[in-house]
């Protein structure tokens, strides 16, 4: 609750009652979380959005950053206030034109109160000015706004956008965007979608970014530096949008003889999970110290490190898959991260058969034998791993057997058939591990109830794998390549 009635007395109190209408009895606050039990304040509650208009204006020199966001939205209930997801200073707020009273609560959040209630399925308009060094800004202990020499990176997983914008930071509550942010000249901006326009005046140029499908705000990103940007489009006619840093040194080559083959590696992917989702692909790779990759919707965040020792097109195709699956097709809850994990980890498999590197049964096998019984890696469940697991290797390669465990069990037709369906069924939605189980199953004919349960949810290795008998199991060739992306999301 962030609202009190102070009344003196019983009599002053009954007053007060026959002065306000009987219905505004149903108003009251949304949550200051969307329900999620991994991160009970994360999202929020009453509203659901549409769309962020950020117009920003950053100083890479100062890290300060300043702008208004705008944001539409409707009410899912009748409000009397609600909260956004925010960590710099406010300095005010409308909504549907009228200023409103705001205040912080919690770790992360802005709690506005309109200057009257809103109905339940009223759109809404809601109006954010606000400015901040994010550097300075830390909730939970951490702070996810990375600074570079030249700039800043937003790029972080299960949240970043409170360092950099107001909103409903949960996958659930996805939306379009509009991210128009205004830098010294000679600095570029990188967001996510394509770049609509830029304009210079007085020393500074702003880039205007447009994504125009859903996306949830962990998927949005920023960065800004001095880039070498590359442009392209694919055989398969997607638009392709990279970005290098100016000094990543000696990771430069490596990185760019990877990231540059996103066309390439879109289009193959297209063969197993459908036509490819969103107006453009690619990603960028700034001068960080951070380790990680990140599935940013359209436009991957690679850290240098990921080619520290030469090129690799595994973690391009890892976060490529995510687009698919994880992006389009995002989580209910961040207990289902197996359905962004273990097939973005498969992809990999899939792309070392292709290169004759390891076939995915060999990769599965290799995976199964590393592993004995009493493993840890065997304790951790892919399909509700907790918030403490939810990135540990077993969501990836224990994912990845429970998929090769799918297509042993209902083989390849039904299989690809599943693989391809899926982004389909559930384009530019929310989906769960239980939403899979019951798609797999209505696809391919069979109860796979069991099968999900061994290799998802049982803290045990199943006894009888649904892998096929081999002989002795060697490393496949792909192995050390896979295995150096295992600190990606």
């Amino acid at each position: 609750m962030h609202r009190r009635i102070l009344a003196p007395g019983v009599f002053a109190a009954a007053s007060l009652l026959l002065a306000i209408p009987a219905s505004a009895a149903s108003y009251s606050p949304g949550a200051p979380g969307i329900g999620d039990p991994y991160y009970p304040y994360y999202g929020n509650g009453g509203y659901d959005v549409s769309h962020y208009d950020l117009r920003l204006q950053y100083q890479p020199a100062t890290d300060e950053l300043a702008g208004t966001a705008t944001i539409l939205a409707r009410t899912t209930q009748d409000l009397s206030s609600f909260d956004l997801d925010f960590l710099l200073d406010v300095s005010e707020v409308q909504v549907n034109g009228a200023q409103a009273a705001f205040a912080t609560s919690g770790q992360h959040e802005l709690v506005i109160t309109p200057k009257t209630p809103l109905a339940k399925d009223t759109p809404i308009t809601v109006v954010v000015r606000y400015s901040g060094v994010p550097s300075t800004k830390s909730a939970y202990g951490f702070n996810t706004w990375h600074r570079t020499p030249d700039g800043a990176v937003a790029a972080d997983e299960p949240e970043s956008a409170w360092w950099w914008f107001p909103s409903n930071d949960h996958p659930l509550d996805k939306a379009t965007y509009d991210v128009s942010v205004a830098v010294p000249d000679g600095t570029q901006v990188i967001s996510n979608g394509l770049l609509q326009s830029t304009s210079s005046k007085l020393g500074w140029t702003r880039y205007n970014w447009r994504q125009n499908k859903p996306q949830a705000t962990y998927l949005a990103t920023l960065a800004v530096g001095k880039f070498d940007i590359t442009t392209s489009t694919s055989e398969g006619g997607v638009p392709v949008v990279n970005a290098y840093s100016e000094d990543l040194g000696d990771n430069d080559g490596a990185a760019r003889a990877s990231v540059e083959r996103t066309g390439e590696l879109v289009d193959w992917l297209s063969g197993y999970f459908g036509p490819y989702p969103f107006s453009s692909a690619g990603g960028y790779v700034p001068n960080t110290t951070t380790g990680y990759a990140l599935e940013t919707q359209t436009r991957v965040y690679y850290s240098p490190k990921q080619f520290a020792n030469g090129s690799n097109t595994s973690v391009v195709v890892h976060e490529l898959a995510h687009q698919w699956y994880g992006d389009d097709v995002s989580l209910k809850g961040w207990k289902d991260i197996w359905i962004n994990e273990g097939f973005a980890r498969y992809a990999q498999w899939l792309w070392s058969e292709h290169e004759g590197e390891g076939t995915t049964q060999e990769l599965a096998d290799y995976v199964y034998a590393s592993h004995p019984a009493d493993d840890a890696f065997w304790t951790v469940k892919p399909g509700d791993p907790g918030p403490d697991d939810q990135f540990d290797i077993a969501v990836y390669d224990r994912g990845a057997l429970a998929v090769q465990a799918l297509r042993n069990a209902v083989g390849d037709d039904a299989f690809f058939a599943i693989l391809k369906g899926w982004p389909k069924e559930h384009a530019y939605g929310n989906a769960s591990v239980a939403d899979f189980e019951a798609y797999a199953e209505q696809v391919s004919g069979k109860s796979l109830g069991s099968l999900f349960d061994a290799w998802l949810f049982e803290p045990t290795k199943p006894a009888t794998p649904a892998l096929k008998a081999v002989g002795a199991v060697v490393q496949p060739k792909s192995w050390k390549q896979i295995e150096a992306t295992n600190h990606v999301h």
